[in-house]
């Protein structure tokens, strides 16, 4: 056995024990940030409702613990209530229920959960815009014409929703927002915009908005990482070259500006006063986009992004994880949710922890992913 596979069957071995030990307290809740030392759990319509029931269905697989399975089934079942509720759920539809319903559905092919993921896929495809081509975000009638890099992760659902129905509309608004944010997100240098507005009636664009990073034309993480893994899970489901030359290039750039440690600050483009605040979140989904890009080329290039992934993953292991500690209850320290919000900044994220554990059993060999 060598040192890499050590290190790896390590972190497996951590991440497992520490999150039956976390179960234990949080069961079937929510949470989303953890503050002082204990996560917060939120309500089940909070967008990051998928995130520990995916974890758990993460553990689950390797494990087989019939109190982590019920606890995931009764995450999924108290989003039911969200389907009929219009006014609540929105874009962040496809982070809940594919790593709920979409997930156990993957796992243990049960019907009730693909009626669920299918329904959902509904709610998200009718939110398309379809003059300007894109996904609304957020709800509000102020907000009709914004879109945000985020809803990349989203598009898995409908990819999923096509090919299990044979339909292909839920495919087509898929590419045409994938497209969109192409055209409209993407910068010359592969970072890219957090928000774009555009106008609702029309589809004009009408601005980019700074939203969780700096500044309109900074560039914030955690939306490189998005889109790094987003474009290439679009480039899986439709193998168009497009989305994989986008992806490269934000991985390039994604890349070329980490620091020492390979775990990234915030917002690469951070004023001084920020710029040593990480966001060990963004880092973990990277390295999970970087595997599935390193799957999708050729020779050095896939090397290097595989390689590249290993070492965010090693280095949030080693120098971020928090697997001894009896006052933390998150896997990876230094998260950062919203710094100019000043919302949960240098704490555990739930999807911190979950990318991390995807990005482990993936190095670990499970292949088949729930996105």
């Amino acid at each position: 056995m060598t040192v890499e596979t050590n290190w790896v069957q390590e972190a497996w071995n951590q991440t497992k024990a520490k999150v039956m030990r976390v179960h234990q307290r949080i069961g079937d809740g929510f949470p989303h940030a953890s503050q002082n030392g204990e996560y917060q759990l939120e309500r089940a319509s909070w967008w990051t409702a998928g995130f520990w029931p995916g974890l758990l269905w993460l553990i689950y697989r390797d494990t087989q613990d019939e109190d982590i399975k019920a606890s995931a089934e009764s995450c999924e079942r108290q989003l039911d209530v969200l389907l009929t509720d219009s006014n609540t759920i929105d874009h962040d539809i496809g982070f809940m229920w594919t790593l709920t319903s979409g997930a156990r559905y993957k796992i243990l092919e049960t019907d009730d959960s693909k009626r669920r993921a299918l329904l959902a896929a509904n709610l998200l495809a009718a939110r398309f815009n379809v003059q300007g081509n894109f996904i609304r975000a957020w709800n509000g009638k102020d907000l009709a014409g914004w879109a945000i890099i985020d809803c990349l992760m989203n598009l898995p659902l409908l990819y999923w929703a096509s090919s299990t129905t044979g339909d292909p509309r839920y495919k087509y608004v898929a590419t045409k927002h994938a497209d969109t944010v192409l055209k409209h997100f993407y910068r010359a240098d592969g970072s890219v915009a957090h928000i774009v507005s555009f106008d609702p009636d029309t589809g004009e664009k009408l601005e980019v908005k700074g939203g969780q990073g700096y500044s309109p034309e900074s560039a914030w993480s955690r939306g490189a990482a998005w889109a790094i893994y987003g474009m290439s899970l679009s480039y899986h489901y439709t193998g168009n070259q497009q989305y994989l030359n986008a992806a490269q290039k934000t991985a390039q750039f994604f890349l070329a500006n980490l620091p020492e440690d390979h775990v990234p600050v915030w917002d690469f483009r951070s004023p001084e006063e920020a710029s040593t605040i990480r966001d060990s979140s963004a880092g973990a989904c990277a390295a999970c986009g970087l595997l599935l890009l390193a799957d999708q080329v050729d020779g050095d290039e896939a090397r290097i992004y595989r390689e590249s992934a290993k070492k965010i993953l090693h280095s949030l292991y080693t120098n971020y994880g928090a697997w001894e500690s009896e006052t933390e209850e998150g896997l990876i320290l230094h998260g950062t949710s919203n710094y100019p919000g000043k919302q949960n900044v240098d704490v555990p994220l739930i999807y911190g922890d979950y990318y991390f554990t995807e990005g482990i059993s993936l190095l670990m060999g499970y292949r088949d992913r729930f996105w």
